[in-house]
């Protein structure tokens, strides 16, 4: 009965920020056992643990290579840890708790609400089955599909092993891959000219980016765009103009020394991959200054609401930008697709952006007086990290204990979100129905 009062104590935000750091405790316990290493020799705890959080919150970024340093076990522990980081904790907890019988409660259901930033507890049970039915489907079908370019590369039994993890990796938008056999920590820069392979890719991190409540509104309403609910016609909105606009940035200003094929695929390829995945196809170190800003922001915006990325969220995005406009238009309310948006949403987005911000400019700046390092590198570092993006300029591996810690902070908060850990830590709050007396400011 104490242990059930002590459960029931805690808000649902705090349960979401205990279980990933258990998930993170145990996946690094597995990563320091010596069979996880093909060394076969136990891996130092920093080391272990950076590459949990990694995994966890589904970022990419990495100390070690993950195909030349971790053994079948390890890979396998890492994929497990994106797997269940990617679709959360608590979406894989009810799955169990459904399959085994278990009744759930209404309190385990607000969990759920809050875990996938759900509208509502109703149909919560049911928006579980189709998240976890969903990626099952998706990433086998990403699996089959990759098939034919790593098997011929690499044999039957690893082609198959390479076409799984890499399928689960760009779903879940984790960063992570096995293609070190190509040159330690190169990515899919090998594959740059692969457009089969390429278009798959971006297909996977595109459907995992996009959100699952998206995807049920094109489940109940197929492709009548009118009937969906207002953030799946944002966020739908956003994300195609997020694709467009920076891949024709990088198709005129920085792949124009490819062939036209290349470069095209190259140019969205980016564009996909810099919102979240952390994959990458070109030396990102070659790119220049101008390009490397425009990265940081995408990385900072991220994916959508209730989907495998991270980042400030288009949604999130989206809202500021429709604020502004009613700003500038001197309307009452911030409208979108014929409808308003209500304050507090328009609050929330105000305090994410703050928050990330923050802590993005604040630990980019920390980092480059105790690295030594140009600032504009470590903001791109510090920005891969919030974001849970995975895309390095090559200093990870390099930093210093104390710097990692900074960047595995930050991973830590992209995935969980800001405001849900600020939730957590402060349970309760003033009597919201008092008001205080007004008075106006200047601002602008």
């Amino acid at each position: 009965m104490i242990q059930k009062n002590n459960r029931k104590s805690m808000t649902s935000f705090q349960v979401i920020i205990v279980s990933f750091l258990v998930l993170i405790l145990l996946g690094t316990v597995l990563l320091m056992l010596p069979i996880a290493s093909r060394s076969r020799t136990a891996t130092s705890f920093p080391d272990a643990m950076f590459t949990a959080v990694s995994a966890t919150c589904v970022t990419g970024l990495v100390v070690k290579d993950t195909n030349l340093y971790w053994s079948l076990f390890g890979q396998t522990v890492i994929l497990i840890l994106i797997q269940i980081g990617g679709m959360g904790i608590i979406t894989v907890g009810l799955t169990i708790m459904r399959m085994s019988g278990k009744k759930i409660g209404l309190w385990q259901r607000s969990t759920m609400q809050e875990s996938i930033s759900a509208p509502q507890v109703g149909g919560i049970v049911r928006l579980t089955g189709f998240i976890i039915k969903t990626a099952v489907t998706v990433e086998l079908t990403g699996a089959i599909l990759l098939l034919p370019v790593f098997v011929k590369d690499f044999g039957v039994l690893k082609g198959i092993w390479y076409s799984l993890f890499h399928s689960i990796s760009a779903f879940c938008n984790a960063g992570f891959d096995l293609l070190g056999v190509k040159g330690e920590f190169s990515s899919f820069t090998y594959y740059a000219d692969n457009v089969y392979l390429n278009i798959v890719i971006m297909l996977l991190i595109i459907t995992g980016g996009i959100g699952f409540l998206v995807w049920n509104d094109v489940g109940v309403h197929g492709f009548k765009f009118r009937k969906y609910s207002l953030q799946s016609k944002v966020v739908l909105l956003t994300s195609v103009i997020l694709i467009v606009l920076p891949a024709l940035y990088f198709f005129f200003c920085e792949y124009n020394e490819t062939g036209l094929h290349e470069r095209v695929i190259s140019s969205f390829f980016q564009s996909v991959t810099t919102r979240t995945a952390g994959f990458n196809t070109k030396d990102l170190s070659a790119m220049g200054e101008s390009g490397a800003a425009i990265m940081i922001i995408l990385m900072l915006i991220g994916g959508s609401p209730g989907s495998t990325a991270g980042g400030i969220k288009t949604a999130t995005f989206a809202v500021l930008f429709l604020s502004a406009l009613t700003v500038f238009g001197r309307k009452n309310d911030v409208q979108g697709f014929k409808r308003r948006i209500p304050d507090e949403t328009v609050r929330n987005a105000g305090a994410v952006l703050f928050i990330y911000l923050v802590l993005f400019l604040a630990s980019g700046i920390i980092i480059s007086i105790t690295e030594g390092l140009p600032l504009l590198t470590c903001l791109f570092e510090t920005g891969s990290a919030i974001g849970t993006v995975g895309l390095t300029l090559g200093i990870t591996s390099s930093l210093s204990i104390f710097s990692r810690a900074s960047l595995m902070i930050l991973m830590f908060f992209g995935r969980v979100g800001g405001l849900t850990l600020i939730y957590a830590a402060f349970t309760s709050a003033e009597d919201r129905n008092s008001r205080l007396p007004l008075e106006k400011i200047s601002v602008g």
